[in-house]
């Protein structure tokens, strides 16, 4: 037993001292192999009498078991600290930092982007994206607006004349003379119903084009965020609600919204939405003509016809959809007068945000 103890602290010893990896190498066959001083001992248990050789065994067994620990904790300590130091060797700072206000970051449409997501998706809703060139069935004919529909005139298009036939999914019809820059983003609210049965609850931002003449608060590339949900039961108070909650989270608890009857071929019945003008909050101002309210955007339940043609059963399902500016959201929140500032890189405006 002696013995044991002695060779056990011996052991505890040699591993302790060793501080790199060929020290503990070295240690290792000491310890463990057939010439160390355990296995000596081991080999000596046949003069043992019969009586003492299970507690000599035990306490032999309990030592190896104890050195073996000692010895991969070391192991692993060394080798940790070797992966350190080999780390802080091969570290390079690839981290590019202008001085001063030269330093870049997100542009203020993106910004105002990334933070309406944000909002939605705390709300529960997945995030949609499609193509920017959209055949006439995604853009028109599937939201319940056919080629004599006379609201066609509400949206100045943009036409694509691509020459050949277009692989962008034509859907019941779309033909290549028929390839246009997306007017809203309402296609991928299409794609998504075609694609992902009910329930549905998505939000789809991005760029839009029109026929527009750039002035103080329009340009011809824009940028949308519409949201779209399908569901059993759904109701027009669950639009409204959404709606007002979104308004609350995004300006603030004193920013509240309401609907107006409106129209919109995709929708019925369908609404404009409002917000408590963000500069006077209801007060009244210049900026909402002293009604103390500010129009955001449209709304409405998902018409029976836009359904139906995605393949839904409007008489299961029903939806809202809605939708607004980013860009306007981003004037009125931060109080900027012109559209037009924010995309004539004027690092002067852009530094600000």
């Amino acid at each position: 037993m002696a013995d044991i103890d002695a060779a056990r602290a011996e052991g505890l010893a040699a591993v302790t001292a060793a501080t790199e990896a060929e020290d503990l190498a070295r240690v290792e066959s000491g310890l463990f192999g057939r010439k160390s001083t355990l296995g000596q001992i081991k080999r000596a248990f046949g003069s043992l009498a019969p009586e003492l050789r299970a507690p000599a065994g035990r306490a032999l067994n309990e030592a190896q078991q104890e050195l073996r620990a000692a010895y991969d904790r070391a192991a692993d300590a060394i080798a940790a600290r070797a992966r350190r130091e080999q780390l802080q060797r091969e570290w390079q700072d690839l981290t590019e930092t202008p001085p001063g206000p030269k330093r870049g970051h997100l542009h203020l449409v993106t910004q105002t982007t990334e933070r309406l997501e944000d909002v939605f998706v705390g709300m529960g809703f997945t995030v949609s994206e499609g193509p920017q060139a959209e055949t006439d069935w995604y853009n028109f004919e599937a939201l319940n607006l056919p080629a004599a529909h006379p609201a066609r005139s509400m949206w100045d298009t943009l036409y694509l004349d691509l020459g050949e036939r277009t692989e962008l999914g034509d859907g019941e019809g779309g033909e290549a003379s028929n390839v246009l820059l997306r007017t809203h983003t309402s296609p991928v609210q299409i794609r998504v119903m075609e694609v992902q049965p009910p329930p549905i609850y998505t939000i789809c931002p991005g760029r839009v084009f029109r026929r527009d003449t750039a002035d103080a608060s329009h340009m011809p590339v824009f940028h949308q965020i519409e949201g779209l949900v399908v569901d059993r039961g759904i109701s027009f108070t669950d639009l409204a609600g959404t709606l007002e909650e979104f308004t609350s989270a995004y300006f603030g608890k004193s920013i509240s919204s309401r609907l107006r009857p409106s129209y919109f071929p995709f929708t019925e019945p369908s609404a404009e939405f409002d917000i408590t003008c963000v500069l006077c909050e209801g007060s009244g101002c210049q900026t909402c003509q002293r009604t103390g309210w500010i129009e955001l955007g449209g709304c409405g339940m998902v018409h029976p016809n836009v359904l139906a043609n995605c393949g839904i059963d409007f008489e299961e399902w029903t939806g809202f959809a809605f939708g607004f500016g980013i860009d306007r959201l981003a004037l009125m929140r931060h109080g900027i007068d012109d559209l037009r500032d924010m995309y004539t890189n004027d690092i002067r405006f852009l530094s600000q945000f």
